[in-house]
């Protein structure tokens, strides 16, 4: 069964039409990252899915659920987190909040202190537990936030731009944690964002989302190959060597130290990383080697040209 069902679902807004004949599946327990430019229609569909809209016309199912009209028992079963949004109450200390949503949520006092007490663990959030939330800062909010939508252990975890405006290591820290999350309750993600770390780090899918309508539906490997995007081996010789000109397949895009260090743009259609250090090894020795994916926003950009 899939935890999420989309057929040629549309939602318009007067003259403007946010969300255009979208059909996809998520299979139970995916991480499928929902990506596009502002205005594509990403957080529409979020709002439809979770039963926030109605669809102008089209099908919705969450969970096995209509969101509008089962919302009560479909809020039981997901978590959502909105980036720019909160369900915590900003008066009230960390911890009173998930108290708060434990009742909501029908749990027992002593599972809500447990999974509390994991969470704090787990997202590092006792030194601010106690804090009301008005006083935290963005970063420690954001993990305040995605432990709330956690607390009642929800089959489906849909994040709406959660990492936007955090530093580099509270985003690394939420990463490893969802990632953790996934493998450990077997949590479905449905993950909308522009930050492509995001992507690469928390999904095996994505869905890319153009005014309104499906544009490409694969893995981030594929999408490169659809667009013609070229990864690039970085190569460390051991000592420096000429210039890695004319090896079959590649590109010699730069040269450091020297020729210590040199990079080979390929396409993955055309060659491949075994032929090239075939080629490369007849005529220096490689002491290390380092594969760099292309430029995701790069890519999704020439997908929106082509």
């Amino acid at each position: 069964m899939n935890i999420i069902s989309v057929s040629n679902l549309r939602r318009a807004f007067g003259a403007k039409t946010a969300v255009d004949d979208l059909s996809f599946d998520v299979p139970r327990g995916a991480a499928v990252g929902y990506i596009g430019a502002n205005g594509a229609g990403k957080s529409t569909t979020i709002k439809m899915l979770t039963g926030i809209l109605k669809p102008t016309s089209g099908t919705a199912l969450t969970c096995g659920l209509e969101p509008l009209q089962q919302r009560r028992q479909l809020a039981r079963r997901i978590g959502v987190v909105f980036g720019q949004r909160s369900q915590l109450w900003w008066d009230l200390p960390l911890r009173d909040s998930f108290r708060a949503l434990g009742a909501i949520h029908r749990l027992a006092p002593d599972a809500v202190r447990a999974r509390t007490g994991e969470l704090v663990d787990r997202l590092d959030l006792d030194d601010f537990v106690d804090t009301p939330v008005r006083q935290l800062s963005l970063g420690q909010r954001i993990r305040g936030e995605v432990a709330a939508a956690l607390l009642h252990g929800p089959e489906l975890l849909i994040l709406d731009e959660p990492t936007i405006g955090l530093d580099v290591l509270s985003k690394e820290r939420l990463r490893v944690f969802l990632t953790e999350q996934r493998a450990q309750h077997g949590t479905s993600l449905l993950l909308a964002t522009h930050d492509m770390g995001d992507v690469r780090r928390l999904t095996e899918r994505i869905l890319v989302v153009d005014h309104g309508r499906l544009a490409f539906d694969g893995t981030l490997t594929e999408l490169a190959g659809q667009v013609g995007a070229e990864r690039i081996v970085v190569l460390d010789l051991t000592e420096p060597a000429p210039d890695l000109v004319g090896v079959p397949g590649t590109r010699l895009v730069g040269v450091e130290a020297g020729g210590l260090r040199q990079r080979l743009s390929f396409a993955p259609g055309e060659t491949t990383v075994a032929a090239i250090l075939s080629v490369v090894a007849s005529r220096a020795q490689v002491h290390d080697l380092t594969i760099e994916e292309p430029d995701i926003e790069a890519v999704v950009r020439r997908l929106y040209a082509s």
